[in-house]
């Protein structure tokens, strides 16, 4: 059963009368049903709330009644953002029984808009992860090939979007987990700008680098999403009140250069596959009129060892808060000391990669270690900021945007790196400067006609998401 809808064409098939919001979500849930099983995109299904909204924006429809873009859009939502009464697992069996108490301001939002979610997807546990193999719950596979992984951590949400399980998604990217996996699944992915998107009712992992965006099957449809959920919020202190304009259609061929870092060629390790696949988008945005220059991002080296200090330490502090006390998963046992608490629920609840990264975060943090690696990663951080900076600076003649790879490798096997926790942490390693910096990028899939799923990254300047994704829209209808 083929539903193969994005946001535009289902807002355009409702105002047409060509179908019913209700009737589109029976159709994704009986393809969730025989589909999802050899997957394994989604943990859960709020199939009584989602027909009940998709059935109440047919009746405004019936009464003529103006509509949202995305009233009755069936939509998945990545199991570590709440919504009201609904689980919320971040895929940790310390979380197996918990149902969020409130709505995250990107659900409010989308409420509002009359949108429908299916379910909650997949995911690394606490976003920790490149695979959405350490999901407490279950592996998730790459509808593009079922052998493989998704990419992670939004790999439910990205599999989901791929395998038209939903009509789009939401994930989290805190150092590539929204773009690494839209990138091995072959749909769009938007990391937006650190506070462009309220953070408020998303499971904290690393507070400075999280960020909420859209997975989806257009750049169009990652534009829709963004412009639904963006915007300031009391409730987040670091989200940011931003103008978002929009940009003059000739911005596609006067004068816009495209950045190509030299150290991502160098440093990244990439396979033929991607190579081939980043040299081919470069071509079809020099034949749209985009000038390409070769610029330098020299601290791009030490992105993945400042990421994995900075990341662990912030998670270890976030998930203090599980400490088998307000989030139990014990029902009705006593507990007769604080030890027990901890070996009960902590020691038992936590899968291996998330308890590698507290202790790894705890450290870094002690007493006599927090100015050898802390301080000294956030130095670094500073570095990798002023290298886009310097890289985008018009005064230094500098690009409009960055064109890069958003992973070395295509999708790999199933197990195949989870041995080798450096070869696994290195899968991000175009995606993470990003995150550090605070910019907003988009992946994008690369126009071929075979083999495996390769996409590239547009990286823009802080709160210009705008820009690139007027450049990916040039791409994605002119290639």
């Amino acid at each position: 059963m083929e539903l193969n809808l994005t946001i535009k064409k289902f807002h355009e098939g409702l105002q047409k009368k060509e179908f019913k919001a209700a009737e589109i979500a029976e159709d994704y849930y009986r393809k969730i049903a025989a589909e999802d099983e050899k997957i394994g995109a989604y943990l859960s299904l709020d199939k009584t709330d989602a027909i009940s909204q998709a059935k109440k924006v047919d009746a405004d429809l019936s009464a003529d009644k103006e509509i949202n873009f995305l009233a009755g859009a069936p939509l998945a939502i990545k199991d570590n953002i709440l919504i009201e009464n609904e689980t919320a697992t971040a895929a940790s069996k310390i979380l197996k029984h918990y149902r969020a108490a409130y709505d995250a301001t990107v659900i409010k939002k989308l409420k509002e808009a009359d949108a429908v979610f299916l379910g909650k997807t997949n995911l690394d546990e606490f976003a920790m992860g490149s695979s959405t193999e350490n999901s407490g719950f279950k592996i998730t596979h790459n509808p593009r090939d079922l052998e493989r992984v998704p990419g992670g951590s939004s790999g439910g949400s990205a599999a989901a979007v791929a395998a038209d399980l939903c009509v789009a998604a939401l994930g989290s990217d805190t150092g590539g987990s929204i773009r690494q996996p839209a990138g091995f699944c072959r749909v769009v992915g938007l990391k937006p700008t650190y506070g462009a998107v309220s953070r408020f009712g998303l499971m904290a992992m690393a507070s400075s680098l999280d960020q909420i965006g859209p997975i989806t099957k257009t750049v169009e449809d990652a534009e829709i999403l963004f412009n639904a959920i963006k915007g300031v919020d009391s409730l987040d202190s670091t989200s940011v009140d931003f103008k978002h304009k929009i940009q003059d259609p000739r911005f596609k061929i006067q004068g816009v250069t495209i950045g190509i870092p030299k150290e991502y060629f160098q440093e990244g390790g990439l396979s033929k596959e991607v190579s081939g696949g980043i040299d081919e988008a470069i071509k079809s945005f020099k034949k749209l009129g985009f000038e390409i220059k070769e610029i330098s991002l020299p601290h791009t080296k030490y992105a993945v060892a400042c990421y994995y200090i900075i990341m662990p330490a912030e998670a270890s502090t976030n998930l203090a808060r599980y400490d088998g006390l307000r989030y139990s998963r014990i029902k009705g046992e006593k507990i007769t000391n604080l030890k027990e608490i901890y070996f009960d629920q902590r020691g038992e609840g936590f899968g291996p990669e998330v308890k590698k990264r507290i202790i790894l975060g705890t450290f870094v943090l002690s007493s006599g270690y927090y100015d050898a690696y802390y301080a000294k990663a956030q130095k670094v951080r500073r570095l990798i900021k002023e290298d886009f900076e310097k890289a985008f600076d018009p005064s230094a003649n500098g690009v409009d945007v960055i064109l890069a790879p958003v992973a070395p490798t295509t999708a790999f096997k199933i197990g195949e790196k989870t041995t080798d926790p450096l070869e696994m942490y290195l899968s991000d390693i175009f995606t993470i400067p990003v995150n550090l910096a605070g910019l907003p990028a988009i992946s994008i899939p690369v126009k071929k006609e075979s083999g495996l799923p390769v996409g590239f990254q547009l990286i823009g300047k802080a709160f210009c998401e705008d820009e690139i994704l007027s450049i990916g829209k040039q791409y994605e209808n002119n290639v």
